[in-house]
């Protein structure tokens, strides 16, 4: 999963997400460039899922 990937469709993953785990709010699905490590550091603790986990997640939306 690369930015462009993120990026790209960004808002509908992230609607996805969040009726999928009801405990993720904006702040936690907020992208910004060259921050997606970040992101992805907070969803990882948020969802208590592995960075591999949470990789295949995102990309199964």
């Amino acid at each position: 999963m690369n930015t462009t990937e993120i990026k790209g469709n960004w808002n509908e993953q992230k609607g996805k997400l969040k009726q999928k785990f009801a405990q993720l709010t904006d702040n936690d699905l907020m992208f910004e460039e060259g921050k997606k490590d970040e992101m992805l550091g907070k969803l990882q603790v948020t969802l208590g899922k592995t960075k591999e986990e949470l990789h295949k997640l995102i990309e199964g939306l």
